[in-house]
């Protein structure tokens, strides 16, 4: 198993995004990026910890690569506006992949090339990549979100849009519906 940390806006919708991708056995949120130990979700939303809102996502790389990994990451979130994905705003919601070794650094870096390339964007990538330096869980009322609150305002307005997206732009990467 391999681990692909990103941010992407609100955690809750690329964890929500990941757990429904084969191959994924985990997607965890948390804070990365960050000069804070430990930080709490208050002290991330108040923008002085330096941390990113992110998800640590496990995957076994024999049933889903890390730039499949990625493609789902770019579909799913605006890569070009910093410090914002749509209502959010703040340097907690940036475009960040942080990497786990060189190949990861190489791979996010030939992605966004590609993707840079065929102008699916109006405007030029603002995704920061940097070196993992520390992963830091969320607080467990963050994790499965989505799941745990599919009827919030908030989860119907946004996460269920981006859940809907990847299930019509990524069948191929779908975990089976038993969720295997």
């Amino acid at each position: 198993m391999e681990k692909a940390t990103l941010g992407g806006g609100c955690f809750w919708c690329l964890e929500a995004v990941f757990l429904g991708m084969k191959g994924v056995s985990a997607a965890t949120s948390g804070y990365a990026g960050g000069h804070v130990a430990k930080p709490s979700y208050e002290e991330v939303c108040g923008k002085r910890t330096g941390h990113a809102e992110v998800v640590q996502v496990t995957y076994d790389p024999a049933i889903v690569s890390f730039r499949d990994v990625l493609r789902v990451f770019f579909a799913i979130h605006d890569p070009t506006t910093k410090d914002r994905q749509g209502a959010d705003i703040g340097p907690q919601y940036r475009s960040i992949i942080l990497t786990h070794d060189p190949a990861q650094e190489a791979a996010a870096r030939e992605v966004i090339a590609e993707l840079a390339a065929a102008r699916l964007w109006g405007s030029p990538f603002v995704t920061e990549i940097v070196p993992l330096t520390q992963f830091w869980p969320a607080e467990p009322e963050h994790h499965n979100y989505f799941a745990r609150n599919p009827w919030s305002g908030y989860c119907q307005a946004v996460v269920a849009p981006k859940v809907a997206k990847f299930r019509k732009s990524f069948s191929d990467l779908l975990k089976p519906a038993h969720g295997a």
